[in-house]
């Protein structure tokens, strides 16, 4: 295996790690689904995802992990906007 080829595999499951412990701490109510860790793990998770399923053509997951990467992306930019007009005190 070639070297770019293991970072792509290692990419792909770092991916796949994010994405489930994300889905695994939401599910126990260790997270919201409305906080940005939540979203930052699934937009990573998903675009590292996407990463791997291209380089391996499998396009149809490819869609699939860009959409939940930029669903998770217009989530925590969300977030960020209403953190920045709303200041905590």
């Amino acid at each position: 295996m070639s070297e770019s080829s293991l970072l792509i595999e290692i990419i792909g499951w770092t991916g796949s790690a994010l994405c489930l412990a994300a889905y695994l701490l939401t599910s126990m109510g260790r997270l919201s689904g409305k906080s940005a860790l939540y979203q930052a793990m699934n937009f990573l998770g998903g675009a590292t995802l996407a990463i791997n399923v291209i380089w391996h053509g499998a396009y149809p997951a490819a869609l699939l992990e860009i959409g939940w990467a930029l669903i998770g992306l217009v989530a925590l930019i969300g977030i960020v906007r209403v953190r920045i007009a709303v200041p905590s005190r």
